[in-house]
């Protein structure tokens, strides 16, 4: 068989003596095809020409083929010491890095940090991102040795996509946004999907890693699945009795759903009592032949349960707990979307809306959100204006100091208590009133922003939703009908995240119960959107999925 050497990083490094070098954009020509013509790899042509990652090129651009000497001899990084509280997927998150370029500055990078580790990051990130409490230094890094052999050699042998993470590419993406969001390189997506040398086209389904080859079903055609819920029932604790019983009813319409279209199903439900008396719910598992968990809800239930199933690997699906001390085990599925991805999206959405205007961060009680969204937005725009504030009462409108008109300000939410978010929505009503041009941001939903929509919509609020129903959709009301019919209601809240937690971890499973193999899908369910994302190399597979809700005049 015909072996593929790639070497990205090696050719990186290894044109320390290639001169400057400048090729004008003909008709028909992409950012494969020049790479390609000069012998340079993706990686290294974006590298050379960052604007050039939009896809946008036209005819007549100007692009860099061949880096200078001064440009290429070394590239700057900066040290950062790792501190208390800091996780691998924290500093990826902080700094805009994929853990592949990470691991290319460090190698033998450990997955748990130690507190004093030092690590290497590029300057340009570090300058850019970095908090106040960051111990820094900084210093040229040295070249990268060549990439032997053995560690990217690939065969021209194809492998069934049933073996492969796949990925629908959706309208709006690029081909660098898809490389980073699965931390693969250019290269190795070209390799597997010749046909995007001829450009990115919405609709198409992409290759895009090897999957995951943790769990294989043990055997048979029926997929054994197990529900742990605290029930209470032996233990003599109904404390999230009602919760569990909600989430079991969705979760028993999807299964039903499934199985009418072929699925063989064969589900446990398991009583995981409470707290204190789990331990006597893990021997009702069956590690042997079991090929999916969905629950239990607590995050130190979740703990004993990968402990439990360690050697065997068993998927588990985490329906609610999401937290930096889950991120290591790769065959855990987190489905609670984390709050910190909903603030990200804020400071990018004022990020485009901001023109000068001054900026006002409602706060909460421990003000994390906010000032996480304050330092988001101070290295995202240039000298802003930003006062954190208690109570949306202190919102006010800036004063043209020449002609002594009211100015709109940028005034966002970062609070999640439902009163607070009352209070604001009233204030943009009010203030979107009296002064034209007012902007609003919530990274949580709150019940008034629906029931205040077209008032709102004068602020031209944008906020984040995790779970929200399309009722117009045809999907959405064939399965408000058919829970109104099992049970003679609509669903609730917990109801609504049993089905859609349960029929979303069944569309994913073959009949091998390779899940895994399934994970780079987006999907949505009856309210929820499920798009995960792998954190570090053999981590957890976490939600990311959200929905953005725009209101306009």
């Amino acid at each position: 068989m015909k072996k593929i050497f790639i070497m990205s990083v090696f050719l990186l490094f290894s044109s320390v003596s290639a001169q400057k070098k400048m090729h004008t954009v003909a008709k028909g020509d992409n950012a494969y095809n020049i790479a390609r013509k000069y012998g340079i790899s993706l990686d290294e042509f974006y590298k050379l020409n960052p604007a050039a990652k939009s896809g946008n090129l036209k005819i007549g651009d100007k692009v860099t083929v061949k880096n200078s000497p001064a440009a290429s001899a070394s590239s700057a990084v900066s040290y950062i010491t790792v501190q208390s509280g800091q996780t691998l997927y924290g500093l990826l998150r902080q700094y805009k890095i994929s853990e592949a370029e990470l691991r290319k500055l460090n190698p033998g990078l450990e997955s748990n940090l130690k507190i004093g580790d030092r690590i290497a990051l590029p300057a340009s990130n570090v300058s850019r991102y970095a908090d106040s409490n960051t111990s820094i230094t900084s210093e040229k890094a040295k070249p990268s040795a060549p990439v032997s052999a053995s560690a990217n050699t690939y065969t021209s042998s194809g492998i069934s996509s049933d073996n492969f993470v796949t990925y629908t590419v959706q309208s709006g993406d690029t081909t660098f946004g898809i490389v980073n969001k699965f931390s693969v390189s250019l290269d190795d997506l070209i390799r597997l999907n010749p046909d995007l040398a001829k450009g990115l086209r919405s609709g198409m389904v992409l290759k895009v890693k090897p999957a995951d080859k943790a769990y294989v079903k043990k055997s048979g055609d029926e997929l054994n699945v197990v529900v742990m819920l605290p029930f209470g029932y032996e233990s003599g604790d109904s404390k999230y009795r009602t919760m569990s019983l909600d989430f079991l009813s969705g979760a028993k319409l999807a299964i039903e759903r499934n199985a009418r279209r072929g699925q063989k199903l064969n589900v446990k439900i398991v009583d995981a009592g409470s707290e204190a008396t789990f331990k006597n719910s893990l021997t009702q598992i069956n590690r042997d032949n079991t090929d999916l968990i969905v629950g239990p809800l607590f995050k130190s239930s979740i703990l004993e349960v990968l402990d439990y199933v360690k050697d065997s690997k068993i998927p588990i699906v985490a329906p609610f707990a999401n937290s930096d001390d889950l991120y290591g085990f790769s065959n855990l599925i987190i489905v609670e979307t984390n709050e910190q991805t909903y603030a990200d999206r804020i400071i990018q959405e004022v990020k485009t809306a901001h023109t000068d205007q001054r900026i006002f961060i409602v706060a909460d009680g421990d003000r994390t959100h906010a000032n996480y969204i304050r330092t988001g937005l101070i290295k995202a725009l240039k000298n802003p204006n930003i006062q954190l504030v208690n109570s949306p009462s202190e919102i006010t409108a800036d004063t043209n100091m020449m002609t002594g008109q009211s100015v709109p300000v940028i005034a966002v939410l970062a609070s999640n208590n439902d009163s607070t978010g009352q209070a604001f929505a009233e204030k943009m009503i009010a203030m979107s009133g009296e002064v034209q041009g007012m902007k609003a941001f919530s990274m949580f939903y709150v019940p008034a922003f629906e029931k205040k929509a077209d008032e709102l919509g004068k602020a031209s609020l944008v906020y984040v939703m995790d779970r929200t129903i399309n009722t117009e959709g045809s999907f959405e009301k064939e399965i408000l009908s058919e829970f109104n019919r099992k049970y003679c209601k609509t669903p609730g809240k917990y109801a609504i995240i049993g089905f859609d937690v349960m029929n979303d971890m069944l569309s994913r499973e073959n009949s091998r119960g390779e899940i895994f193999s399934q994970m780079g899908k987006t999907q949505t369910q009856l309210a929820t959107k499920f798009e995960f994302e792998r954190i570090q190399r053999n981590g957890a597979y976490v939600n990311t999925g959200y929905r953005v809700v725009r209101l306009v005049p």
